[in-house]
């Protein structure tokens, strides 16, 4: 598997020049970023040289439209997504990620509606550039009663609801922290197979009842009580040996950027030691 950052829980990062370097520095072989921004920033050739010499490839990007809200919103999305698929293509970037929220405003049965015709065509936008699409579910109690209406944050749900947009390059993006969030055994990742698994973030918890644990709480890996160790064993048992991501949503400290990256590998040191 191979080693990758978001910059959540990296601090103020200059540019994403510094944030390749830094990443290749500790011994990371890949970064979630924008590929679009990217390539408007440095250009192509000298985006592709930033990775190349630092042989630091993009796991992944978000989704550049706003599918959760009205459709005119969507459609005014839709020329980004091209572009950004574009930018993607370019760089080699093959997958791109969205969270979905475990409630919503919205009568569910009408977004879940809406968003099924929208999430379908960003994933026919992506297949065309061999992009694929991951969602993530999202496990934490306090979400799933943060608007009206309970919506998804179960892996079953989640997959269930992969068959009906009925697109083949659309998968889930797993996160160790929604995992726990859910109650679930690691050896249940058992159940999944590698084609289900489009990328995956790691993150750590704190020794709290999974009902209080909140999304924007995290600890770097290694801190708290997740087993990720065994996390990342039977994803490699499944087959997934793609990159794994730190995620880690958590308040504001006082650590400089190379303290964070440090940090970042020597919890990666550890968790990978299986």
């Amino acid at each position: 598997m191979i080693r990758g950052l978001t910059k959540a829980g990296l601090g103020n990062i200059e540019s994403d020049e510094q944030y390749i370097t830094s990443a290749a520095q500790y011994g990371f072989g890949a970064v979630d970023l924008n590929p679009l921004s990217f390539v408007q920033t440095y250009g192509i050739g000298q985006a592709q040289h930033l990775l190349e010499s630092n042989q630091v490839i993009i796991g992944s990007a978000d989704l550049p439209v706003e599918w959760r809200s009205t459709d005119e919103q969507f459609r005014e999305g839709l020329p980004n997504l091209v572009a950004m698929a574009e930018a993607s293509a370019a760089l080699n970037v093959n997958k791109c990620c969205t969270y979905i929220l475990p409630s919503t405003d919205q009568p569910a049965a009408s977004f879940m509606a809406a968003a099924t015709k929208r999430l379908r065509l960003c994933a026919d936008i992506l297949d065309a550039f061999g992009i694929r699409l991951g969602l993530e579910f999202v496990g934490c109690h306090h979400l799933r009663t943060q608007w009206k209406n309970p919506f998804i944050w179960r892996v079953e749900d989640t997959l269930d609801w992969i068959n009906t947009i009925h697109a083949p390059n659309v998968g889930l993006l797993v996160d160790s922290y929604h995992w726990h969030t859910n109650g679930l055994e690691m050896n249940e990742l058992l159940k999944l197979k590698r084609e289900q698994v489009v990328h995956v973030h790691i993150n750590d918890a704190y020794d709290l009842p999974i009902e209080e644990l909140k999304d924007g709480e995290r600890l770097y890996p290694g801190e708290g009580v997740i087993d990720l160790s065994g996390f990342l064993k039977n994803l490699k048992t499944i087959g997934y040996n793609d990159v794994v991501a730190q995620e880690v949503l958590a308040p504001a400290t006082e650590l400089d950027v190379e303290s964070r990256f440090a940090k970042s590998k020597a919890g990666f040191d550890l968790v990978f030691s299986f």
